[in-house]
């Protein structure tokens, strides 16, 4: 197997790990649908599947590649979009992936780029990915748009770059706080499932996700992260009631119509970082 058709399987595995991974507040899971009424675990299964050869001609794209990195983003574009195509197509116009696509593609991509065996591996893929996408978050500002995103709305009326503002910062987020769980806790937990959680609620107590505030306004999102560290300082999946906890906290964000859903991104990222780095299997 060539290295980056190694890189991509493992791309599919995560996205495939961190949506299995359950219960999530007010996410879809294997248990239930989250917040959500026009999606539910089967429904990630099939995106799943039509986007998973997109991570390959991502990650052949990056091989082949001898470039600056911005330009390889410009490379990168055109198979993201043919990607959500995809991913609408089997959903029949529900998005489920668009921000995975994004996220998971550019980490993928980077880490082609950066070799094996380069010391301090993960601080060269962040910096590769801050190279890749400097200034994107400049995007965001568009006065003259008439018909605009979720993430150009929050950023006029709040200021939140959300995950443009992360990937231009080299993932901060899932190489600071996520990826750092991930390594610590990985031999305190029995299962991969509890794990996942307890990587979720750290990236949960610091992520500043839009998907929350487009659904909610700032004051959510900081509510959420003060119940996420609360979670983690109690113990978090290590208390004998941790699982139960968590599904109580599901019940509440459903009756609240909230979801997490940048956090469960960047999970995803982050379980693909602990794949590469031979933490999980």
């Amino acid at each position: 197997m060539k290295y980056h058709e190694y890189i991509a399987q493992l791309a599919g595995k995560s996205v495939l790990y961190e949506v299995s991974t359950s219960p999530k507040p007010g996410l879809v899971d294997r248990h239930s649908n989250g917040a959500h009424t026009d999606m539910d675990f089967f429904t990630f299964m099939a995106s799943s599947s039509a986007i998973h050869k997109g991570f390959y001609d991502i990650t052949e794209a990056s091989s082949n590649f001898d470039g600056r990195p911005k330009e390889l983003l410009s490379l990168l574009r055109p198979i993201g979009i043919k990607m959500e195509e995809a991913m609408f197509k089997a959903t029949e116009n529900v998005n489920t992936h668009k921000g995975i696509v994004f996220s998971l593609g550019l980490v993928a991509a980077a880490a082609v780029q950066v070799q094996p065996l380069e010391q301090n591996r993960e601080k060269h893929i962040s910096e590769y990915i801050m190279k890749m996408t400097e200034g994107i978050s400049k995007e965001l500002f568009v006065p003259e748009k008439k018909i605009k995103t979720n993430g150009e709305i929050i950023f006029e009326t709040f200021g939140f770059k959300g995950i443009r503002g992360e990937v231009e910062s080299g993932f901060p987020t899932v190489f600071n706080s996520g990826l750092d769980e991930l390594r610590n806790s990985y031999y305190t937990f029995e299962c991969k499932n509890d794990l996942f959680i307890q990587t979720l609620f750290r990236i949960m107590s610091v992520c500043e996700d839009s998907n929350i505030i487009s659904r909610h306004e700032p004051e959510t999102l900081i509510e959420v992260q003060a119940m996420a560290k609360k979670f983690l300082e109690s113990g978090g999946m290590h208390q004998e009631d941790g699982i139960l906890q968590v599904k109580d906290m599901d019940n509440l964000f459903i009756k609240r119509h909230i979801s997490p859903g940048g956090s469960a991104d960047l999970l995803a990222v982050t379980i693909f970082l602990g794949l590469l780095e031979n933490i999980i299997k």
